[in-house]
């Protein structure tokens, strides 16, 4: 089983940037694709991103696109979700995990603790 931990989220004003990291246990990192989730208070988990095994191909939410970058490091089992020209909306607590690919969103591992992004208005 997979273990991810996400970190890098924060509190920016509107328009700034975070960077968000995912750091996943396993050797078998490299085979898999991964997706950045988010999760607003009072409302139901959102896919936001994701990545194929070999990054080639990436997937974005039409409300991200443009805005963010997915990438991810096999060499150090790290997926990186770049957030520019943030917005309130954003605000969420991120999540990664394993997907089926980079545009379906079915995971395959527990869910970790998050990363809470807050955008000020």
């Amino acid at each position: 089983q997979v273990q991810l931990v996400e970190s890098g989220g924060g509190l920016v004003q509107t328009g700034g940037s975070l960077r968000l990291s995912c750091a996943a246990s396993g050797r078998t990192f490299s085979t898999y694709a991964m997706g950045w989730f988010r999760q607003a208070q009072g409302k139901e988990r959102e896919f936001v991103a994701g990545i194929s095994w070999t990054g080639g191909r990436t997937y974005y939410a039409d409300s991200v696109k443009g805005r963010f970058t997915i990438s991810r490091d096999n060499a150090k089992n790290t997926v990186v979700l770049q957030m520019n020209t943030l917005k309130p909306e954003d605000t969420a607590v991120y999540y990664c995990n394993r997907v089926t690919s980079a545009s379906d969103p079915t995971v395959f591992c527990s869910w970790g603790q998050g990363t809470q992004v807050t955008v000020a208005s």
